[in-house]
């Protein structure tokens, strides 16, 4: 995705905050209106989920092969502009689910909340506790898991971008729902709470915001009783980015490391990957609390590896990296080998 297609979607969105006399998005395709039930092989859209404060559409996706009992269920949060079921496709976890027979949650953004249809992560009435969208995801998540029977401990969550960064937010007012995360190309939670100062911080992370703060971002925004049940992060940024800032990345690591209790200084590099890769682990070897995957070259976007057989192409916002993130992430939270 360029830097001047995203900034158009942002610049969209601001002048609907700012002046609603402004122009309505240019039409999408039709999309189906509701299923009557949900179609195994297909993406579709179930209704009567709650009361959906935040206005967004719940699309879910199941195996044509009967799910397993207990198997996990897996939250997907598009970018600025992206399609949930294009997207889920594109970046291979359409592929990934029917290999491990897994649950897709696919919750949409609809251009009457977003004139770019990104999700409002900035807002903080769409990312508290009990507030907006992320009541509407939530609502989302339990509707699905009773629906398709998923492992409550096993229910996890993934986003590019505003979906990368309202994961994050997510997963601090919610850690006790999720199991894992991961954040791609996202935002720390906190970094902005209007629209302004979030395509700044987007530009430019901030260069005062210590470990401290970072943390004290993620805590605030929890539960009293969740100090001990942080979910396991993991987060990937494209060194090339020109729509976020790859420092934001590095905050997030910062954030999500100090929140685990864990130093900067315990990070361990990993060695013998192939050039312009790094990856960096936080917590025990064996099961790292938190992974920072940066990669040189990558611009802003979800990263693939084109042709690999899991469905996975290009597309808007969508790289060939010669690198699955998805395939490295579902290993990470220990739904694969």
């Amino acid at each position: 995705m360029s830097k001047s297609s995203f900034l158009r979607l942002m610049l969209r969105t601001a002048r609907q905050l700012v002046d609603p006399a402004q122009p309505a998005e240019e039409a999408r395709e039709p999309v189906p209106g509701p299923a009557k039930r949900v179609v195994p092989g297909r993406v579709t859209e179930m209704t009567g989920f709650g009361s959906n404060p935040g206005e967004l559409r719940m699309l879910v996706y199941a195996p044509a092969v009967r799910l397993p009992l207990n198997a996990p269920l897996i939250v997907l949060l598009h970018g600025c502009g992206q399609e949930a079921a294009a997207f889920a496709g594109q970046a291979g976890w359409i592929g990934l689910a029917d290999r491990i027979g897994a649950a897709l949650l696919l919750p949409e953004q609809q251009s009457t909340n977003s004139r770019g249809r990104c999700f409002n992560w900035f807002h903080p009435a769409d990312v508290r506790r009990g507030r907006g969208e992320a009541v509407s995801i939530l609502q989302m998540v339990n509707a699905a898991a009773k629906k398709f029977g998923s492992d409550r401990s096993r229910i996890f969550i993934v986003g590019l971008s505003a979906g990368g960064a309202m994961t994050a937010a997510l997963l601090a007012a919610y850690p006790g729902v999720f199991n894992a995360g991961a954040i791609v190309a996202g935002m720390p939670v906190g970094a902005a709470q209007n629209l302004p100062m979030a395509v700044l911080r987007m530009r430019q992370a901030d260069p005062y915001k210590g470990r401290d703060a970072l943390a004290e971002a993620v805590r605030r925004s929890a539960p009293a009783h969740s100090q001990n049940i942080w979910p396991r992060v993991s987060i990937w940024q494209g060194e090339d980015d020109r729509v976020v800032d790859p420092a934001n990345a590095v905050q997030l690591a910062a954030q999500w490391s100090a929140v685990h209790g864990l130093p900067e200084a315990s990070a361990v590099a990993t060695q013998g990957l192939a050039p312009g890769r790094h990856h960096r682990t936080w917590g025990p070897p064996s099961r790292p609390l938190v992974e920072l995957w940066t990669l040189a070259g990558l611009g802003h976007g979800y990263p693939i590896e084109a042709g690999r057989g899991d469905g996975s192409e290009p597309g808007f916002a969508v790289l060939n990296a010669g690198l699955s993130a998805t395939d490295h992430i579902a290993r990470f939270w220990g739904i694969t080998e």
